[in-house]
């Protein structure tokens, strides 16, 4: 219900940027691997957003349903941020570097980017790094969006 701007979260640091849509067989699987993401490192120095590519009320059911806990956006019915990055495939993740670049990009479901994900807010936050995506967890390491 209110705006959020790019270039106010950059001046705080990174802004990690997901786009997903509510009928998303891999959304679902990557959203419990977002939400220990979210959990391991808290919002000092870095931002994390959730942008569904769907109106209001499947997207606040999707989020219910998976209990998203990053800040979830909604943009409907424009569309200006998906136009905007034009991912490929969700759910699409962006790392975008206070500057305004983006240093990592992928879509689907990646273990081994999530970790480096992780990694990358780790040394930006000062804070440990956490695993967030194991290996062994009896899910499989990728899965295309």
């Amino acid at each position: 219900g209110r705006a959020h701007r790019l270039a106010e979260a950059r001046a705080r640091g990174p802004v990690l940027v997901v786009f997903w849509q509510a009928g998303c067989g891999t959304c679902k699987v990557a959203a419990p691997y977002l939400n220990r993401l979210h959990a391991s490192y808290p919002e000092t120095g870095w931002t994390f957003w959730t942008v569904a590519q769907d109106a209001d009320g499947p997207a606040r059911e999707f989020a219910a349903s998976v209990a998203l806990r990053p800040t979830v956006l909604v943009d409907g019915p424009e569309m200006a941020a998906s136009d905007a990055y034009d991912p490929d495939a969700t759910p699409a993740l962006y790392l975008v570097e206070p500057d305004g670049r983006v240093s990592a990009a992928f879509d689907g479901f990646d273990k081994e980017w999530l970790n480096e994900i992780s990694r990358r807010i780790a040394e930006r936050t000062g804070a440990p790094y956490i695993e967030v995506a194991p290996a062994g967890d009896g899910v499989a390491p990728f899965r295309p969006g």
